[in-house]
This record gives C-alpha cells, sequence and structure tokens, in this order.
C-alpha cells in the first residue's frame, strides 16, 4: 500500500502514527487508501496556524480571494470525472451522482469566487446632523467545519468556499468514513495559492478531533452537518463556551411528499422514487414518508412496486446502476433494524428489504416500501437514513398536512398534485426550510439557501449569498464630518 494520505496543518503535509483505511462499500476488497488520525495536538496546532494566517488573509484583497476561489473551481470542473469516481468508490453512490456532486463543488466554488467580487455594504445618514453610517462585514475569524460522510466534497465545498471567500481562516474535519474526496478537495484549494495557515484539515475521530475543535476558545465558529444528537452537543458546547462560537447546525429529516388523487401518477413515482429511494436513501433530504390520499392510493402503491422492479441496484462504478451500496456495515445494521421495527408495528412491507449478492462483496440492499403503516410508527418518527419509505394513507389535504407538519423534523417537505390552490397553500402552510412541487424532496440548487426548521436545522442558513450571515460579521461604523 502507499504512503497515508496525510493532514494539512500550517501549509505542511503531517503523518501520523494512527491511520485507517477507506474501504470501498460496492466492494470490500477494495481498499482506497490509508489515511491518517490527527490528535488533539494536531488540531491545536491547526487552529495555531489558522490564528497566526488570519491577520494577513482576512485583509486580502476580493480580486487574491477569487482568483484562488476561481483556480480551485476550474481544477475541480476540469478533474470532475476523476473526483466522481473517486467519490462514488468510497461512499457508494452511483458515478453519475458522483460525477454530478463533484460537479457541484466547482459550481460552488465558481459562485462564491463571484461573491468575492460581490461584497458590499451599506452608507446611510444618521438621525444626527453631520454624521454618516458605515455598515459593512467582517470575517469571523477561525471557522472549524464537521462534515458528513454522504455528501463528501459537496458539503466541504459548500462550508469551506464561502468561509475562505469572506476572510476566514479554517479548520477542517471530514467524516472519519470517507475522508478521500474532501482530502482531494484540500489539495486542489492548498495548490491554488492559498497561504499557508489559512485551510488546514486534521482527520480523525469525531470524538477526538471534533470535540477539541468545538471546545477549542480559539476557534470563533463551528459549522456542522450531522445527526439531532450530536447537533445538539456541539450547540451546546459552543454557547457554553467562553467566548461563545458562532453555531450552524445541520441535522437531518423525516420529509413528507403528499399525493394527492388529481396528481400525474406517473409523476408521483418518479418523484416518490427518486427522493426516497436515490444515493441509496443516504440523504438528509430523503422523502421518507409518502403520504397518499385515498384515492389515487392503491394505483400510486402498485406503480411505485412497479418502477421499483426495474431499478439496478449494483456496484455503484459498474455502467447501468441505478442505487449503490450502503455505505458501511454499520449503517446496513441501522436499516435492517428498521425494518424490523416496522414489521413489528404492523408495516407491510411490500416491496424489497433483503439483502443482495453482487459480483464483489458489498453492502447491498433491496430498496423497502411498507404501506399500511401510521404517522405514530417509529418508522415515521425517526430518521432510517437508507433506502427504506413507508406509505401513509390520508382521506384529504387537510390531513394529509397536518400529518406531514407532525414531526420534530422540518427540513425539506414536497406535494404531487395539478391544483394551483393546494400547491400554494402547501407552499405557505409546510413546516419545512424547502418546499418542493411535483419535484423529489432532494435535490436543490447551490445559489439558493439551504436549511430547515425545527430539528432540522439551526443557525443560519447554508449555501448562496444567505451564507454571509454566518460567516462573517456586520459592524456599524459612525463618523461625524
Amino acid at each position: 500500500m502507499n504512503e497515508p494520505f496525510k493532514n494539512l496543518i500550517a501549509g505542511r503535509w503531517a503523518g501520523s502514527a494512527n491511520t485507517s483505511l477507506n474501504i470501498n462499500p460496492s466492494n470490500t476488497n477494495d481498499i482506497i487508501g490509508e489515511y491518517v488520525h490527527g490528535s488533539v495536538e494536531d488540531l491545536n496546532d491547526a487552529v495555531a496556524a489558522a490564528k497566526a494566517a488570519f491577520p494577513v488573509w482576512s485583509r486580502s484583497t476580493p480580486q487574491e480571494r477569487y482568483e484562488i476561489l476561481k483556480k480551485v473551481s476550474d481544477e475541480i470542473l476540469a478533474r470532475k470525472d476523476e473526483l466522481g469516481r473517486l467519490l462514488s468508490r468510497e461512499e457508494g453512490k452511483v458515478l453519475a451522482e458522483g460525477i454530478g456532486e463533484a460537479t457541484r463543488a466547482g459550481q460552488i466554488f465558481a459562485f462564491f469566487a463571484g461573491e468575492c467580487l460581490r461584497l458590499g455594504g451599506e452608507a446611510i445618514p444618521s438621525l444626527r446632523p453631520s454624521v454618516g453610517v458605515e455598515i459593512t462585514r467582517e470575517p469571523v475569524g477561525t471557522v472549524g467545519i464537521i462534515t458528513p460522510w454522504n455528501f463528501p466534497i459537496a458539503i466541504p465545498a459548500w462550508k469551506v468556499a464561502p468561509a475562505l471567500a469572506w476572510g476566514n481562516c479554517v479548520v477542517i474535519k471530514p467524516a472519519d468514513l470517507v475522508p478521500g474526496s474532501t482530502w482531494a478537495l484540500v489539495d486542489i484549494i492548498h495548490r491554488a495559492g492559498l497561504p499557508q495557515g489559512v485551510l488546514n484539515l486534521v482527520m480523525g475521530r469525531g470524538s477526538v478531533v471534533g470535540q477539541a475543535m468545538i471546545e477549542h476558545n480559539e476557534i470563533h465558529a463551528i459549522s456542522f452537518t450531522g445527526s439531532i444528537p450530536t447537533g445538539r452537543r456541539v450547540a451546546a458546547a459552543c454557547t457554553a463556551a467562553s467566548p461563545m462560537k458562532k453555531v450552524q447546525l445541520e441535522m437531518g429529516g423525516k420529509n413528507p411528499l403528499i399525493v394527492l388523487d388529481d396528481a400525474d401518477v406517473k409523476t408521483a413515482v418518479e418523484v416518490a422514487v427518486n427522493g426516497a429511494f436515490f444515493s441509496t436513501g443516504q440523504r438528509c433530504t430523503a422523502s421518507s414518508r409518502l403520504i397518499v390520499q385515498t384515492g389515487i392510493h392503491d394505483d400510486f402503491v402498485e406503480a411505485c412496486i412497479e418502477r421499483l422492479k426495474g431499478v439496478v441496484v449494483d456496484d455503484a462504478l459498474k455502467c447501468g446502476a441505478q442505487i449503490g451500496p450502503v455505505v458501511d456495515q454499520s449503517q446496513l445494521d441501522q436499516d435492517l433494524k428498521y425494518i424490523e421495527i416496522a414489521k413489528d408495528e404492523g408495516g407491510k412491507l411490500v416491496f424489497g428489504g433483503e439483502l443482495l449478492k453482487r459480483v464483489s462483496p458489498g453492502f447491498y440492499l433491496e430498496p423497502a416500501l411498507f404501506t399500511e403503516t401510521t404517522n405514530g410508527m417509529r418508522i415515521s418518527r425517526e430518521e432510517v437514513f437508507g433506502p427504506v419509505a413507508n406509505v401513509i394513507r390520508v382521506k384529504n389535504y387537510d390531513e394529509a398536512l397536518a400529518i406531514a407538519n407532525d414531526t420534530e423534523f422540518g427540513l425539506s417537505s414536497g406535494i404531487c398534485t395539478t391544483s394551483l390552490k393546494y400547491a400554494t397553500h402547501f407552499k405557505r402552510n409546510s413546516e419545512a426550510g424547502m418546499v418542493m412541487i411535483n419535484l423529489p424532496t432532494a435535490g436543490v440548487d447551490y445559489h439558493v439557501p439551504f436549511g430547515g426548521r425545527k430539528g432540522s436545522s439551526y443557525g443560519p442558513r447554508e449555501q448562496g449569498a444567505y451564507a454571509k450571515e454566518f460567516y462573517s460579521n456586520v459592524k456599524t461604523a459612525y463618523t461625524r464630518a
């Protein structure tokens, strides 16, 4: 095996005696690489490097930052097939999705390169004579970034790019399970001419590196994407810190898709199958609750079953594969546990839910669809994070809306209908941060805000121009003429 992939600290690649293997979930015999595990000392060194780099980087010109971020974008897009293949190999989403995610990362850096040149402020008169008011934005300082395994290049991109665009320094810890894509991204940014110490990569266990990050008093803000329990601990630590840290959390969903009697069945089925099962259901925006009006219920379920029969589950890199494996054994065990819970609760498994064997050993699971479920069951309340969805039968739109909103989550929601009345009402009354009409609940643009309500999100939105709310501080300055 080649030399382990190292952490980036103060512009230098730093090794460690502790490492872990990055294993292909489509073929567990395939080792992608060996990646080092950082220590608390490594994290401390990375923060010290970021602190040292901040005075110069925070005062760099918009043109300097634009050129670096644009160079990053150009290389990502030029290498999107290679990066997408690496992503699919380590995470398990099919190659088209892997390349699509790598492309999105490149587009994100291009957008935030442009944001470097769109920085602005306000100059307004004071209420007092001969006094002017200037409102500007300044970087926060050192930002700690903790990313999940399900989008291993897009999520790091949409956190790192705005942080750099606004003049912050960064320490990033990717998910221990899939470090390869983030390592490749950091390598690209490092070689684009970023001054040493501005961006630091410390791979390793969340319980070690992540915990040290949220406790470090020289990290001024934490952006975290992961589970609700971990997110709550991050928030508690950040708000209890002295000084308090800014905190931004994205923590998942139990997203509803309503299908009304007036919906086009073919459209509804494609929306449901894409939203619930593509990317192996491992998306926080996946539509895992299918809330279907009684008049269309049976036709919809029958059509979903027929559609799922044609879905190809196979090696993520294999031509023709539409759904890849589950990411690892632990996640597979969780998916299987929830399938059994749903059965025990009285749900009827009408399709799938079986382990699959393919040419190579991997974590293959047939998509599972349940009917005869209620919104009070655990399968409807708890995030499975796998290719598992359940259908809830309802009488009318009002009942559907009430059930859709009856959840501790509030990330994304959707409705399939041909009624402008119901579509308009749903957009206004859905208790979610993002609403989709005749579209999958999963799949959003990079230039608009991303985030939810209730237990799904906390703090300012991610992506688009709204990212400045987290990655910058507002300053109000008064001047007497």
